[in-house]
């Protein structure tokens, strides 16, 4: 399986035998539109809705390709006429000593 990284950041994912791998970034992110409306307040706190739309420089599906992207991202491919099982976001995060991200466990599927 060929892993493609649509995101901005080199990943580091790790695998279940241990080791390591380093996903470069692709050079193209997929993104998905947000629009926000206004909800009403908590307090004195300013809230809103985030509705998300269409997904961009997401490639079309290529057999033995899976696309890493933005959880955000992927959730937008997982809905709608045509959910896409290709796309995947980052598993759960590794983090060291002082709480920066390092890498994450495996891939999340939606």
């Amino acid at each position: 399986m060929e892993f493609v990284n649509l995101t901005p950041h080199a990943l580091s994912v790790h695998k279940l035998d241990g080791e390591v791998l380093i996903l470069p970034p692709s050079g193209t992110v997929a993104r998905v539109a947000v629009t926000r409306s206004a909800a009403p307040p908590i307090g004195d706190v300013a809230t809103a809705y985030s509705n998300f739309g269409e997904v961009t420089d997401l490639p079309e599906p290529v057999l033995g390709t899976c696309y890493i992207v933005s959880a955000m991202v992927a959730l937008a491919s997982a809905k709608g006429d045509s959910p896409r099982w290709d796309v995947l976001s980052p598993g759960e995060l590794i983090r060291d000593d002082a709480g920066r991200p390092v890498g994450c466990r495996g891939l999340t599927c939606y």
